[in-house]
């Protein structure tokens, strides 16, 4: 379901969902996350003007955890 509060990037598919306090990122598996996560793991590799997630004050500070981290 979508309602004016989700957002479907047209590049990617992932659905964020606008919260009060910081937007849930929904990814296709796997845990929810962040702006910040989905920027770190895909849209800093895209370079594409319709993304949807490029906006920096929206993103918000983006840590070590955020990335991607291989199985050992």
């Amino acid at each position: 379901m979508s309602d004016s509060s989700t957002q479907i990037c047209p590049v990617c598919g992932v659905k964020i969902q606008k919260m009060i306090g910081s937007d849930r990122v929904v990814f296709a598996h796997g845990p929810a996350g962040t702006r910040a996560k989905l920027w770190a793991r895909v849209c800093k590799f895209v370079d594409n003007s319709q993304c949807i997630n490029q906006d920096e004050k929206a993103i918000g500070a983006v840590t070590t955890t955020d990335y991607y981290k291989p199985l050992a």
